[in-house]
């Protein structure tokens, strides 16, 4: 049990219910605050107004009068007393944690208070003991946000957090990034060190130099330093006292040319606008809690005598006797009204959670009940309230949901609003900057550690500071996005594409040949034609299969050419158009199987005619054993068979499909087909271009037969012209991969095939309509014998 009593004081009300204010009038030195302004005698008078606004009111608490007991909460030293008896019991404070023993505390119902962040930081766990809500006007640390260390702690200001917030997106309106930061070395200061490092991480701004300021800083060095790094912009985060001192050293340095963002604990303070020196410093740039003009103030004041303290014993405390006579009505309305707002919300929001809790209605209140203060806090939490046009509601770490600020500036001892900050319905900067004197010749003062870069270069940083950096031009195929990293160029996504230095990307143009293309159209034609030849010739050749001519063709092996040819041109009309997993298989089969076929057959009949020229006379036993077996069609089917099962095992395990060729064209999309598996394709590859080599080397061996009977001539001919038609579709790829391209394979296949058919079965087919008298048995069998005589006699 804790026993305190203390005479009652001119500073209170009695009523039916109490509220408590805490006011700093004095400091503990005994002087009146920043003398001659009495800053706090004013806010305290707003409570008073308040209160007997409230009492006057027909609507709020109808039949019961509000009270109040007033403390001059003026040092840690000598708080406590005043603090102790708004918790006192009829004397007597009874410190209880068991639910059982919560009992009435007397008539106060919440309290007003106190006025900065130290003060309600030590006071606060005395009102949470017993669930007093103390709704303080002015304190902002981020600690007393904490709820389950300070349920009790509300607050009609906003909290350091939103005030770092404010002046962060202030910062940002104006493009300063090198900013030095200066606090005061107690709770207030500190706190917001904190939470403007926090709060600038996700930004582009760097506090290049932070110091603390107190009794004892070099103010010079600290100037120094900042003009060292070549700060223009000092955020100023601190108590009055010590910001006014060095607003004092800058005049007394000759510090020039800086912006200083100020806080309202320093901002309207007397002493700035009352000295002209102040101009040289530069531009004061202040953000303060917005206020608004309470209506029948004045008259409250001047209708009442403003009396002294009174002094409560010979010993020092915060009420002690003081010449506060000399404090009128006048001096008290020349003030400037920071917080006054704030006070009358914080009254207002406890009256009308009393009004709840009493269950106030239709003119009446109940006031039978028992009420007790945690009864007012629930309420308190739950306000709603709309006073003078502004929402006023509790978030639920206590402090306002939607704070409202004012930007002002000081210049030529005049304080200007020049912008707001809202935050109902939405976050709202807004800034009116033709009302600013900027002291560098009237525009507005960089401070940036590096200029900005051009657009589409990112930023490369250059020491620990991000906002020191150097520009580098993104390449092609990547882009900056400056809202989302401006350090880094993103590469476009595999269907986009851009120039150096882009801001974005666009889509590439996806390019193939339709089958409307000018060159597609001849090429297909061409194909049909060869088709229709190849079995018109097919025709021709049943129709004269007993002839000369064509069993030295080949006989039936003429007939597998012929139709392998019209089945190869297959694969051509499947080069043109958006390629799909079907098409791209049937654009590399036909052609590869039939042409194999083909090949085969030209081997196989350039093997028999060197056999039958050659080797019948040097080797007539094994030419008789070929011939009787059917060589020929087992020399045939093998390597047909071995490319179906090259064909067949790769086009299983890895089938062609439609790709996109995006490293050819930055800008350009070609859609092609890929090979599928390509060691199985090389190997098909490979035989082809072994029957290939193969038939050019016995052709070339019966280069000397009779001169009408010369198939391995035609034969020769017509591989020399494949071979050439593929040596230049090669050597074209390799230094053209436009879209082209595809239209180029598809016409060195065509080619190809003309080559077989124009070569080697065009001529048979004149001898056949034309000369045939040149297509019989004796024409040929006399060419046989005058070249079996030319070679006996060799």
């Amino acid at each position: 049990m804790l026993l305190y009593t203390k005479e009652s004081s001119e500073f209170n009300l009695d009523g039916d219910f109490l509220l408590g204010g805490l006011f700093n009038i004095h400091l503990a030195n005994g002087t009146i605050l920043d003398r001659p302004e009495a800053i706090d005698c004013s806010r305290f008078q707003v409570m008073r107004f308040t209160i007997e606004e409230i009492n006057n009111s027909t609507v709020l608490l109808p039949n019961v009068k509000l009270g109040y007991e007033i403390l001059d909460h003026c040092s840690p030293i000598y708080n406590f007393p005043g603090v102790l008896d708004l918790i006192s019991f009829n004397g007597s404070i009874r410190f209880s944690w068991e639910a059982s023993d919560y009992r009435p505390l007397g008539k106060v119902m919440g309290v007003i208070g106190a006025s900065s962040s130290a003060d309600s930081l030590a006071i606060a766990p005395l009102f949470t003991l017993k669930l007093i809500p103390l709704i303080s006007y002015a304190a902002s640390s981020s600690a007393l946000s904490l709820r389950a260390k300070y349920p009790a702690f509300l607050r009609t200001i906003g909290s350091n957090k939103d005030l770092v917030d404010v002046i962060i997106r202030v910062l940002q309106h104006f493009k300063w990034t090198w900013v030095a930061l200066l606090y005061s070395d107690e709770a207030f200061g500190k706190d917001g060190l904190e939470v403007c490092i926090h709060e600038v991480v996700p930004t582009e701004i760097c506090l290049a130099y932070i110091a603390a300021i107190d009794d004892n800083t070099n103010f010079l060095n600290v100037f120094q330093q900042i003009d060292l790094q070549n700060i223009s912009v000092i955020v100023v985060y601190s108590v009055q006292p010590k910001a006014l001192a060095l607003i004092e050293a800058a005049v007394v340095h000759n510090v020039t040319n800086k912006v200083w963002i100020a806080t309202d604990t320093w901002f309207f303070s007397k002493s700035l606008t009352n000295r002209s020196e102040i101009e040289r410093i530069g531009t004061i740039v202040g953000v303060s809690e917005k206020t608004a003009n309470l209506s029948g103030f004045e008259d409250f004041i001047n209708s009442k005598n403003h009396s002294k303290p009174h002094n409560v014993t010979g010993d020092f405390v915060c009420e002690q006797d003081c010449n506060c006579d000399d404090i009128t009505g006048k001096d008290i309305l020349a003030e400037e009204a920071s917080y006054n707002f704030q006070v009358y919300t914080a009254t207002y929001a406890i009256a009308q959670a009393l009004h709840n809790v009493l269950e106030c209605d239709r003119g009446k209140c109940k006031v039978n009940g028992t009420v007790y203060p945690y009864m007012v806090l629930n309420e308190v939490k739950k306000t709603n309230l709309t006073l003078l046009n502004m929402t006023i509601q509790f978030n639920e770490f206590g402090g306002l949901k939607f704070p409202s600020v004012n930007i002002f500036v000081l210049a030529k001892g005049v304080i200007t609003q020049v912008g707001s900050y809202e935050t109902n319905p939405s976050v709202v900067l807004s800034i009116n900057s033709s009302l600013i004197q900027w002291h560098a010749n009237g525009t507005v003062p960089e401070s940036v550690c590096s200029p900005e870069c051009d657009v589409g270069y990112a930023k490369t940083p250059e020491g620990i500071h991000r906002c020191c950096f150097t520009c580098e031009k993104c390449k092609n195929g990547t882009y900056l996005n400056i809202t989302a990293d401006a350090y880094r160029c993103q590469e476009c996504s595999i269907s986009e594409w851009s120039l150096a230095g882009s801001t974005s990307c666009q889509l590439r143009s996806v390019e193939y040949i339709p089958y409307s293309d000018p060159m597609a159209i001849l090429i297909i034609v061409g194909a049909m034609i060869l088709a229709a030849l190849s079995l018109a010739i097919a025709v021709l050749f049943l129709v004269h299969h007993n002839t000369p001519v064509v069993k030295s063709a080949g006989g039936l092996m003429c007939f597998i050419i012929l139709v392998s040819l019209a089945l190869c041109t297959i694969s051509i009309f499947f080069y043109f158009e958006k390629p799909s997993t079907a098409s791209c298989i049937l654009r590399y089969l036909p052609f590869i199987l039939f042409y194999t076929a083909c090949l085969a057959c030209f081997w196989v009949h350039a093997f028999q005619i060197v056999c039958a020229f050659k080797m019948a006379a040097k080797f007539p036993k094994f030419y008789s054993l070929y011939m009787k077996h059917h060589g020929q069609w087992w020399l045939i089917a093998l390597p047909v068979l071995l490319q179906a099962v090259l064909l067949t095992t790769g086009y299983a395990s890895s089938p062609p499909h439609p790709v996109n060729q995006t490293d050819l064209y930055p800008d350009k999309i070609l859609l092609a087909c890929g090979i599928g598996h390509s060691i199985l394709f090389s190997m098909s590859a490979i035989l082809l271009a072994f029957l290939v080599v193969l038939c050019f080397a016995l052709s070339y061996m019966g280069k000397d037969l009779p001169k009408n009977y010369n198939e391995a001539k035609a034969i020769t001919f017509c591989l020399l012209l494949l071979i050439l038609t593929w040596v230049f579709f090669l050597t074209e790829y390799t230094i053209y991969h436009g879209e082209y391209i595809q239209t180029l394979n598809a016409l060195a296949v065509l080619f190809s095939l003309y080559a077989i058919l124009v070569c080697y079965f065009l001529p048979k087919c004149y001898i056949i309509l034309f000369q045939p008298q040149n297509n019989t048995p004796h024409y040929f069998q006399e060419l046989i014998q005058d070249y079996t005589k030319q070679i006996s006699s060799q």
